[in-house]
């Protein structure tokens, strides 16, 4: 292994610590998010030994369907769906099974292995569960896509329908740290979202969870989210930068800078070095032409736009991967 090493720090040590599944002590975290711009490069070819050695240069593509916008009583302030959101969105109720069936197709024809089915909301009514649980049936029969679904808070007896209808995997975010929650969020806990990662992993699904960078949290709350992702053992872990949208409680906040952002990644890597970890919404905003790099320590993309706003198009997406010589994983099954 070829060490890279300057101002004292040798970043392959990190590597090497994250191939043996080693964690990272505070100090050795926080030097990841402080490293000099100049250490950029070399920090990002460290973590992609560990990329590459669990993930080889595959890049696994999801694509989200918003199947209900707006219409959600939670207080989330970076969300323009929330209930304190003025942002001026589509508000819809649950979509139909040909609409769910539709954006299952639609994700085939992006080259995207998971198709994530999305809902605003607590938590999912009987009415949309079961709309749910009927087009991922049909899918999970007529289509190889691994499914992700995304309601929100869930009892024992919802994830199991889900799992038991053909849900591979669930995602419910921690977003921040603990103790930055209540700045962002009052009308759930942190808790409760733990909770329901953890109800997920007792029904038989794969557990996603992550967080939005830049919504003021400090460099140790960073390292705080890093810590509770490697201790919650979520199998995938998408990694969103605040889009602040107007309207939002959050829409004066900056973003965050390219550097900084793929320094978050590199750390990721380091402290869940198998686990899938998702570059996603505020990419292209936050990242800019620096995007490419991300792929280095990130194995995972969503393709095409989010819940309410746009992403890149389709194919600038796939003449990213080729152009770095990397290879999209066509199922994820």
């Amino acid at each position: 292994m070829v060490i890279y090493q300057t101002n004292g720090i040798d970043w392959t040590a990190y590597a090497k610590k994250a191939l043996n599944r080693d964690v990272l002590s505070r100090e050795e975290a926080l030097s990841v998010l402080h490293a000099a711009d100049d250490e950029l490069l070399l920090l990002l070819q460290a973590a992609f030994q560990v990329r590459r050695h669990f993930f080889g240069k595959k890049v696994k593509l999801n694509m989200i369907l918003n199947a209900k916008s707006g219409l959600c009583p939670e207080d989330c302030g970076y969300c323009s769906q929330s209930i304190v959101s003025t942002a001026p969105i589509p508000k819809y109720t649950m979509l139909d099974k040909e609409t769910l069936l539709a954006g299952a197709r639609e994700a085939l024809s992006r080259k995207a292995g998971t198709y994530c089915i999305v809902a605003s909301g607590r938590g999912p009514t009987e009415k949309e569960l079961g709309q749910v649980i009927e087009a991922v049936k049909e899918i999970r029969a007529t289509m190889p896509l691994k499914i992700c679904a995304c309601l929100g808070i869930l009892s024992e007896d919802q994830a199991s329908r889900l799992q038991e209808a053909g849900v591979h995997r669930y995602n419910h975010n921690l977003n921040t740290s603990r103790s930055n929650y209540a700045n962002i969020t009052t009308t759930h806990t942190y808790d409760q979202r733990v909770e329901t990662v953890g109800t997920v992993k007792k029904a038989g699904m794969s557990p996603c969870s992550g967080v939005i960078i830049g919504m003021g949290e400090t460099d140790e709350e960073i390292v705080e989210m890093a810590y509770a992702l490697r201790e919650l053992d979520a199998d995938s872990i998408p990694v969103n930068f605040l889009n602040a949208i107007p309207g939002t409680p959050l829409e004066g906040y900056g973003r965050t800078l390219p550097q900084k952002a793929l320094k978050v990644l590199a750390l990721l890597r380091f402290v869940c070095p198998d686990k899938e970890i998702r570059v996603a919404g505020g990419r292209e905003v936050n990242l800019r032409s620096m995007q490419p790099f991300a792929l280095y320590a990130a194995n995972s993309l969503f393709v095409g736009d989010y819940l309410t706003t746009a992403g890149q198009e389709i194919t600038a997406d796939h003449h990213m991967i080729e152009d770095l010589g990397f290879e999209i994983e066509l199922c994820a099954l």
